[in-house]
């Protein structure tokens, strides 16, 4: 199993799918960090997990702590594995409210959890993993990181924006043995609707019926897990009319490649000396 002893990072990993990557990838023999705002749900998840596990729960926006749990995350990873094997940026919150009624700080909060909180996990754990040559990044995006949604416009400008900074961070970091992997669920049965924001800013509170008939979170954990594996760049996690738009709108594998021979090729310091 292509997780056996390593170490696995997961946020958002008290409920829902992040729980379930979480579980799956203790089933293949990791070793799991879990992370998110509520304790006593992440240590539920952990009793699934083995006894090598470490609940690090600290609020995803708040960047500060975010650092200062990578520093506890690596050097806990580095006594078992050497480090951490793989960071799987899950932890998010959604929208159901229409532009013309929304509040500008639900656009911050969005941004702040689903865009600046992975970048600030990532850049926090990042000089690490490219000093030991070895580790994959995974970035939870969306179908509505594809193509926007409405009711979502926060949401889909967040997440497309979490596209563009993993597969920018791609072209960079392939060169030093790390690998980098955009995640685009689609609708998937978690309380994912019922604690989106609305234009106020409260908590919706209630679902809908999209995600009341979405897929099982463990069924489509395992079959990220398994993408991560098998080393896909761009995994598309739906089915139906939601899997159509991922695969239109999926960045084509000969272009990442073409972006990383560029960069290695000097790209970046001919920019740099601005030819």
């Amino acid at each position: 199993m292509a997780f056996a002893r390593e170490v696995a990072w997961v946020t958002g990993a008290s409920s829902g799918l992040g729980a379930a990557m979480a579980r799956e990838l203790a089933q293949d023999g990791a070793k799991l960090i879990l992370s998110g705002r509520n304790r006593d749900a992440l240590d539920e998840v952990a009793q699934d997990c083995g006894d090598d596990v470490l609940v690090l729960p600290f609020e995803a926006a708040d960047y500060a702590a975010a650092e200062a749990a990578a520093a506890t995350a690596w050097d806990w990873a580095a006594a078992r594995s050497g480090g951490i094997d793989l960071l799987i940026n899950n932890a998010g919150i959604s929208q159901r409210s229409v532009a013309l009624e929304t509040a500008f700080p639900v656009y911050e909060r969005i941004v702040a959890v689903d865009l600046l909180a992975p970048i600030a996990l990532t850049q926090a754990v990042l000089p690490h993993m490219a000093a030991r040559g070895k580790g994959r990044l995974g970035f939870v995006s969306s179908i509505a990181g594809k193509v926007g949604s409405p009711m979502r416009t926060a949401y889909s400008a967040a997440k497309f924006g979490l596209i563009g900074y993993a597969d920018a961070l791609r072209v960079e970091v392939t060169g030093l043995g790390l690998s980098v992997h955009t995640i685009s669920p689609g609708s998937v049965r978690t309380n994912v609707s019922r604690n989106a924001l609305t234009a106020d800013g409260s908590v919706r509170g209630v679902s809908d019926k999209a995600i009341d008939n979405g897929l099982e979170p463990q069924a489509i954990a395992r079959e990220i897990i398994d993408a991560i594996a098998a080393g896909q760049r761009d995994i598309i996690a739906a089915v139906g009319f939601e899997k159509e738009i991922g695969e239109l709108r999926r960045t084509p594998e000969a272009l990442m490649d073409r972006m990383a021979d560029l960069f290695q090729a000097g790209y970046a310091a001919k920019m740099k000396e601005g030819a």
